[in-house]
């Protein structure tokens, strides 16, 4: 079985200009909980998940103390929504994470769960040629459980092809 078989296609991207507002739009539209990142050549860049929107423990320079921060900046007592409300038009490409853990679409199921255990990440983009074209998520792992005599193929939009 290869990455292909079990991936959600097509997959829903956004270009590294895109606001996060659009972006977070896209996401709930859709009831998806990551956007792969194109650059101009349409390739992988990034990606951005639902965890990038929430706050995240930073550590302080020569210290053993950790704080929140959302967005880059240090989460205050009060003003949170401020702080969402002036992200809105900030870029995909400041928050995104470079770093993406992919396999190629003709990758057999072992390299995909064990690039799922090994680097911890929910959701792994699918390309072919560099070009994202699918998705695979642990949902989509659920499948390999419930399928008779092969699997159906799910579009983006959840419906069985």
């Amino acid at each position: 079985m290869k990455a292909r078989d079990i991936m959600t296609h097509p997959v829903r991207t956004v270009g590294e200009d895109c606001t996060l507002e659009d972006a977070a739009r896209c996401m709930l539209a859709h009831n998806i909980g990551c956007l792969p990142v194109t650059n101009s050549d349409g390739k992988l860049a990034g990606i951005l998940t639902e965890s990038d929107f929430a706050a995240k423990e930073k550590g302080i320079p020569f210290s053993l103390y950790r704080f929140p921060q959302v967005f880059g900046d240090w989460l205050p007592k009060q003003g949170v929504e401020k702080m969402y409300a002036a992200a809105r038009s900030r870029q995909v490409s400041e928050f995104m994470s470079r770093a993406v853990a992919c396999v190629d679409v003709e990758d057999g199921l072992e390299i995909v769960l064990t690039k799922m255990q090994k680097t911890g990440f929910h959701r792994l983009p699918v390309v072919s040629g560099g070009l994202p074209v699918g998705i695979i998520a642990r949902h989509d792992l659920l499948r390999l459980m419930v399928a008779s005599g092969g699997l159906p193929m799910i579009s983006a939009e959840g419906e069985k092809k």
